[in-house]
C-alpha cells in the first residue's frame, strides 16, 4: 500500500533534458510538494540505481539545483566520461515554508520527516530504476546543506553527507529569512550541526566546503575546528568564491565524485 494518497508524475514522452517531475500530497505536511529526477542515459532500465538527493536554499524549490546551477548537466557529463558511475539525481521542494523551511520539524508540518522518510519512498515506488537496495546520498547548498547534514545525521537511508556553503547554526537563516525561527528552538532545542554530531553514535562519511569570500565562512571553519577537535574523520575545503550559483555550479562536482567514492566501498 502507498504511503502518499495522490501521486503525479510527468510523462515521460515529454521531458526535457531527461529531467522528470513528481508531485505527492505529503502526510507529514498535510499538502501537495514537488520534486524534479534526473535520470541519465546509462542509468535508464537498470535496477537499483543509486540516488543522490541536493536540496535548495532559500526562496528556491526542486527546480533551483538544474536551473540555477546546471547539475544535471555536470551529472551526466562526468557519467559519460566515465568519471562516476552511475546515479539519479533528485532535487526536492523543501515544501514552500515562508522564505525556507530550515528542512526540520514545524510541528503541524514537518519539513524533516518529509525528506528523511517519506521521499526515498516516493521515489522507490515512482521510478523503476531505485529499489529498496538503492543507496541514497544527499548533499544541499546554503539552508540546503544545513538540510544534508540535519537529515543525513538522521536518518539511516542516507549514507553519505555533502554540504556546499552550509549554514552551521539555525541563527544564521535570520540573515536570509523574515519568519521568526523562535518557535522551531523551541520544538527542537538543538541548534547547531556539532551540537547535532555530539549526540551521535555513528556518522556517515562527511564533506563540505565553502568559499573563502562566503558570509557562512566562519560557521564552516568553527565546524571543521570542531570535527578536528574530536577526532571525526571528514573532508573539509575552503575554494574561491562567494555565496552564489557560480560558486555552487563550479563545484557541484565535488559532492558526485564524494559520493561515487562512497558507493564503489
Amino acid at each position: 500500500m502507498s504511503l502518499f494518497r495522490t501521486t503525479k508524475i510527468s510523462n515521460p514522452k515529454f521531458e526535457l533534458g531527461g529531467i522528470r517531475h513528481l508531485t505527492c500530497k505529503s502526510p507529514s505536511l498535510h499538502k501537495r510538494v514537488d520534486t524534479s529526477v534526473f535520470i541519465p542515459d546509462e542509468a535508464r532500465s537498470k535496477s537499483d540505481v543509486p540516488v543522490i538527493v541536493l536540496l535548495h536554499g532559500v526562496y528556491g524549490s526542486h527546480f533551483s539545483w538544474n536551473m540555477g546551477a546546471g547539475a544535471y548537466q555536470t551529472l551526466q557529463h562526468m557519467i559519460r566520461e566515465e568519471k562516476i558511475g552511475s546515479f539519479i539525481l533528485v532535487t526536492p521542494s523543501d515544501g514552500l515554508w515562508g522564505d525556507g523551511s530550515g528542512y526540520v520539524d514545524h510541528g503541524v508540518e514537518n519539513y524533516q520527516a518529509w525528506i528523511g522518510e517519506e521521499l526515498p519512498q516516493l521515489i522507490e515506488q515512482e521510478i523503476d530504476e531505485v529499489s529498496l537496495k538503492s543507496r541514497f546520498y544527499i548533499g544541499g547548498l546554503s539552508m540546503g546543506g544545513w538540510g544534508a547534514f540535519w537529515i543525513g545525521l538522521q536518518y539511516d537511508r542516507y549514507k553519505a553527507i555533502s554540504a556546499h556553503s552550509a549554514i552551521t547554526h539555525i541563527d544564521e537563516m535570520t540573515q536570509f529569512v523574515e519568519e521568526d525561527w523562535s518557535l522551531w528552538q523551541e520544538l527542537n532545542g538543538i541548534t547547531s550541526i556539532d551540537a547535532l554530531i555530539a549526540i551521535k553514535t555513528e556518522l556517515p562519511p562527511i564533506r563540505f566546503d565553502c568559499g573563502t569570500s562566503d558570509m557562512l565562512i566562519n560557521g564552516n571553519r568553527d565546524l571543521h575546528l570542531y570535527l578536528t577537535k574530536q577526532n571525526i574523520d571528514h573532508q573539509y575545503e575552503e575554494l574561491e568564491g562567494s555565496h552564489e550559483w557560480p560558486y555552487w555550479e563550479r563545484n557541484v562536482h565535488k559532492s558526485f565524485e564524494f559520493f561515487n567514492k562512497i558507493e564503489l566501498r
